[in-house]
């Protein structure tokens, strides 16, 4: 059993959340200098989800941070001048390409993996590098056909292969045309000074435990492991020298350890109020959120519609650094529907209607309307603070 360091500090539950609103870039003035890719070296990694809705997850990550982030801005900073890669981190995610070398333990795991949920025909791996390097970049209908004609999940052969590339390395996303990946050798487009796996393992998970940790301000255990899905034990094996510090924080049962240039600086600055897409990463991990804020959250997109609770995209409202609602939106035409709204008491009618106006602005809807409301007494404020 691990024998923990006592801790260097004790911080407050108010002063640990201040400090993850910091980190996590929602507390403070915006950083609109460094723009979207200052958001993504910030956070480490933004996840990737196939649901749009108001938008899709990756941009409404720099948008809750930012405020209206064009689109086309949004897919400049992640994939434009090979300045990000997209990875499997957290989930499938976009990550600072820095911080290529630092995932060489997780290209080696996949290079030794016995088994794999898909077969791999003999010969088809060689004729995707083959045609890539032949022709450039393609898309897996280019290469042959992303899909075998049954579900979702019936890969062809070429799409088997080129995304047994991408985990092995030998190939990456380049870019995305109608959120179709668009695939190149690693060799062309990875920068040559970080184009290599010469990190052993423990140096990878010491950089990724250090990232998590800034990029979470202050966790615990499975919090900062959770960050880029790595194993509790491989956390074990590398805290005591990854730069984070031990620490104590109030009402949490489990230690904790936080960046000590957090810890440093005086955590003030002005809130935002903003939606925050359900795979944020201030709340994609389902424990913490509710052991920071008191707020249960839950993706109910694969939940059947009949057992929802909040609706199929609820979005978490962020206002005076807490958790105060929810709403499920949807467009139609020109109107911001809010097909569901939870709101936790009178005092959070106002920033949710500020957030939907300022949604619906950003995705060019000129009206809001709600539908639903789970406190019957707060609707009608809600309707006229919209108006």
């Amino acid at each position: 059993m691990t024998t923990l360091p006592p801790p260097t500090l004790d911080l407050s539950a108010d002063e640990a959340r201040r400090i993850a609103l910091r980190a996590q870039g929602l507390l403070g003035a915006p950083d609109r200098r460094a723009g979207v890719r200052g958001v993504l070296r910030g956070l480490g990694a933004v996840q990737l989800d196939t649901i749009s809705v108001l938008a899709r997850s990756h941009e409404l990550v720099p948008y809750a941070r930012l405020g209206a982030v064009g689109r086309s801005t949004v897919d400049e900073a992640y994939w434009s001048g090979g300045r990000s890669f997209e990875y499997w981190s957290h989930a499938a995610c976009v990550l600072p390409i820095e911080e290529w070398p630092h995932f060489a333990f997780r290209r080696r795991a996949y290079r030794s993996r016995p088994q794999w949920f898909h077969d791999l025909p003999d010969g088809a791996y060689d004729q995707v590098i083959r045609q890539l390097q032949a022709q450039g970049p393609l898309t897996a209908t280019q290469l042959g056909g992303a899909k075998n004609g049954g579900e979702w999940w019936d890969w062809s052969a070429s799409k088997v292969a080129v995304e047994r590339a991408l985990m092995y390395g030998e190939v990456v996303c380049t870019e995305r045309r109608g959120w179709k990946r668009v695939y190149d050798l690693a060799e062309r487009a990875v920068p040559d000074a970080l184009l290599h796996d010469a990190l052993d393992d423990t140096e990878c998970l010491r950089r990724l435990v250090l990232l998590a940790g800034r990029a979470l301000g202050v966790g615990t255990r499975s919090d900062i492991a959770d960050y880029h899905r790595i194993k509790g034990e491989q956390f074990d094996a590398v805290v005591a020298d990854s730069g984070l510090v031990p620490v104590r924080v109030e009402g949490w049962a489990k230690p904790a350890w936080a960046d000590p240039e957090a810890l440093a600086a005086p955590v003030r600055g002005r809130h935002r109020t903003t939606l925050l897409s359900p795979f944020d990463s201030l709340v994609w991990e389902r424990a913490r959120t509710e052991r920071i804020f008191g707020f249960v959250h839950r993706l109910e997109a694969y939940v059947p519609k009949q057992k929802r609770v909040h609706g199929y995209f609820a979005m978490p409202l962020l206002t005076g650094g807490r958790l105060r609602g929810r709403v499920d939106p949807a467009r139609e035409g020109g109107t911001l529907v809010a097909r569901q709204v939870s709101l936790d008491g009178a005092g959070a009618v106002e920033p949710m209607a500020r957030a939907l106006r300022e949604a619906a602005t950003w995705v060019g809807c000129d009206t809001v309307r709600v539908e639903r409301c789970d406190r019957p007494e707060l609707a009608a404020g809600l309707v006229r603070a919209l108006g």
